[in-house]
């Protein structure tokens, strides 16, 4: 490949064909940083639609969604009892869309990727939601699109200390991880359930994750101590219990407002502590105290992110995923020189990544989520619905959730906390390989590619293997797959 595209190839999605390619690569992928562009999309399935920014109706926030969700639960108890006006199958499907914002931020995430300028920063933006791992589990569907937003790109210039604070405290992490019930062994809440003969205690799967993926790692070689530790300054913080529990009354959001400032929580329902829950007296984590109170975990998250444990595990993370498959210890080091001097800066630790995949020769295997964006780029395919057809009980487009899910690769998924591995040996099987087939079949069938095979070699300049593997096969879409599955888009072999 020429420069542009290898670049764009490891650090982004690949240029559309409507963009001038940039003169200098690495100035122009560190300028990605600060692009601020809307999200994209389009709301119809045709070839001939344009993107449009996304409407706001369809992007709401924390308190909204949970709003949405209880007014689907009420309707859905209803439904159960047999009641009037409830029970129809017109009702029924009127009740479902009440229910649809994690299918409609899947499709954001996708339009995102495939029509967006922004496409280096929507790369970091995939790491970090990934190391950042939630699931699928009661209504989470309906949190994670609102924390890759609002505490993962929104945060992508600021500082690694925030952006742990604000994902440990977003409920799609709390929720996952089982925290929105833990409280505290001397908590009031577990002394009043056990005098009334109920059991309330901690959990310390949060608490765990923290230590072993989101900062330190094994290598600190932190104890169960410090676990437990870590699980008590988390004891407190949550959910607001109607969320999951359901209300048997439906409220306004100003009421809702009222109703969270009154347990304890903010009208976000982001910043939700239940003191009654929360362990009293001071904890200690890897030798640091930390103090009593909601701020306790504000000092645990800043004290973790700038652990040198924590910059060398996430360095090393982030050099594997964007610069070689085996990162150099050269590399790794610059990457974390870069995160001490910059006191966790991410626009210096992502500019200093930008620049050692700039320097790197070695191929970078893409994940399938990755690739199929690129491929859909490169050859201007139409292959997702629009926001307008989500509710596709008229249409037989296959739907964003079945696509990621046919992938291996859903943010969405009920995944292990690790998220998928940036080794390419975790993916380099015979089933994985002809998924990519299969789709690319799919989006040369269904998706009408504007640009035939010949025209985005040329384009990219692939180099002489490729040339002969699509040679090699006769007809358009044998070329197309060819192109797409070969070694050198898949990252297999220098570019």
């Amino acid at each position: 490949m020429n420069e542009q595209f290898r670049i764009a190839h490891k650090l982004g999605l690949m240029f559309l064909h409507d963009t001038p390619l940039p003169e200098d690569v690495k100035t122009w992928a560190t300028s990605q940083l600060h692009t601020k562009s809307p999200a994209l999309g389009i709301k119809r399935w045709k070839f001939s639609a344009k993107g449009k920014e996304w409407p706001k109706l369809v992007q709401p926030d924390l308190l909204e969604r949970d709003n949405m969700y209880s007014l689907y639960k009420y309707n859905r108890k209803r439904e159960e009892m047999g009641l009037d006006g409830y029970t129809s199958e017109a009702a029924k499907r009127d009740n479902d869309r009440k229910n649809l914002m994690g299918e409609l931020d899947q499709l954001k995430f996708a339009h995102r990727n495939v029509y967006g300028d922004d496409q280096v920063k929507l790369r970091f933006t995939a790491f970090w939601a990934n190391h950042f791992t939630t699931g699928n589990i009661w209504d989470n569907q309906n949190h994670i699109g609102h924390a890759i937003d609002e505490a993962i790109l929104a945060n992508l210039n600021g500082n690694f200390s925030h952006m742990l604070y604000k994902m440990t405290t977003h409920s799609s992490m709390l929720t996952y991880l089982d925290n929105c019930w833990s409280c505290g062994e001397n908590s009031q809440n577990a002394i009043a359930s056990r005098r009334d003969g109920f059991q309330a205690g901690l959990n310390d799967n949060l608490g765990r994750e923290l230590l072993e993926l989101h900062t330190v790692s094994p290598s600190a070689k932190y104890t169960e101590a410090d676990i437990r530790g870590a699980a008590n300054v988390l004891a407190g913080w949550g959910i607001w219990p109607g969320r999951i529990s359901g209300d048997d009354e439906l409220l306004t959001i100003p009421q809702r407002h009222q109703k969270l400032l009154k347990m304890g929580g903010t009208t976000n329902s982001w910043d939700f502590f239940k003191p009654w829950h929360a362990e009293p007296g001071r904890k200690k984590v890897l030798g640091k105290v930390i103090p009593d109170g909601k701020g306790g975990l504000r000092k645990l998250t800043d004290f973790l992110a700038a652990h040198e444990h924590t910059i060398k595990h996430i360095s090393f993370k982030l050099t594997q995923h964007f610069v070689s498959d085996n990162p150099s210890k050269s590399d790794v080091d610059f990457i974390a020189n870069s995160w001490r001097k910059g006191n966790g800066n991410l626009d210096q630790i992502h500019s200093a990544v930008i620049e050692r995949a700039v320097m790197s020769k070695d191929p970078k295997f893409q994940w399938p989520m990755t690739w199929l964006f690129q491929v859909v780029r490169l050859s201007d395919a139409r292959f997702f619905q629009g926001w307008g057809q989500i509710n596709s009980y008229d249409n037989n487009l296959m739907k964003v959730r079945e696509i990621f899910e046919e992938l291996g690769q859903g943010f969405w998924h009920e995944r292990q906390p690790d998220g998928y591995s940036s080794d390419k040996n975790e993916w380099l099987s015979g089933e994985m390989f002809e998924r990519r087939i299969r789709f690319s079949d799919a989006i040369y069938s269904a998706g009408r590619p504007k640009f035939r095979s010949e025209e985005i070699i040329d384009r990219i300049d692939a180099n002489e293997s490729t040339r002969k593997l699509v040679a090699s096969v006769s007809n358009k879409k044998s070329k197309f797959i060819a192109l797409m599955c070969s070694p050198e888009m898949m990252g297999l072999e220098n570019a």
